[in-house]
């Protein structure tokens, strides 16, 4: 009796024993595959257009794309192809600016589609010329050019409204005249060298044909 005893003894350890490896061995298995695992993140979120501007954008340019500073261009009813060209320009550095660049830096190409998009469809709050109206120099050389230097009329790209050609040329309508007198510096200095064509024009152009041009462009409709 006292041996049975014993090996029943013996049979519940050999049984217990058996059942802590078989526990350590699960509880090891399941560490390992956690620590496999990669740990889950937080769904990516989109910002709507929207919400970029209102963080981002609004400051200088306006919520509805009609800035209120003129050094700052506005941006409401451009054509969206014009718009993420620059956009990409800004973040490559092509086009170097370097607020802008800062800017861009933080966008995907979606985002970029999305606010050329909002921008375009919002509508343009015209200006005025403050000298250069009907007859000016600045009409002169929009519609017909500067001959004797060979300027072309800016009308043959932008059109006779300032309303640009989709996918070549921006709307110039309405625009600020300092941000469009700026442009047209930095053109001829060589600052700005993401438009060949406009370099070579304002170099043939002086700050006297440019101001009056630009002038002209803000009251343009």
């Amino acid at each position: 009796m006292q041996f049975r005893h014993v090996l029943s003894l013996n049979s519940v350890r050999v049984n217990l024993t058996g059942l802590m490896v078989s526990a350590l061995f699960s509880l090891s298995a399941h560490a390992a595959a956690t620590a496999e695992k990669p740990a889950e993140s937080a769904p990516a979120t989109t910002k709507t257009a929207e919400q970029i501007v209102g963080a981002v954008c609004s400051a200088c340019h306006g919520t509805d794309g009609n800035s209120v500073i003129t050094a700052n261009p506005k941006l409401a009813g451009q054509h969206p192809e014009y718009l993420v060209k620059q956009l990409t320009e800004f973040k490559s550095g092509k086009r170097a600016n370097a607020v802008m660049s800062g800017m861009a830096s933080a966008l995907s190409d979606e985002d970029m589609k999305n606010l050329a998009a909002y921008f375009s469809n919002q509508k343009i709050k015209l200006g005025a010329a403050k000298t250069n109206g009907a007859g000016s120099l600045g009409e002169k050389i929009y519609r017909g050019g500067i001959a004797a230097t060979g300027v072309p009329a800016c009308a043959a790209c932008h059109g006779a409204t300032g309303s640009g050609l989709p996918k070549q040329f921006p709307r110039l309508g309405g625009q600020h005249t300092d941000y469009v007198l700026t442009q047209l510096r930095t053109f001829r200095t060589g600052e700005r060298a993401n438009a060949p064509m406009m370099m070579t024009i304002a170099t043939k152009m002086t700050d006297a044909e440019m101001a009056a041009v630009a002038d002209y462009i803000q009251g343009l409709r």
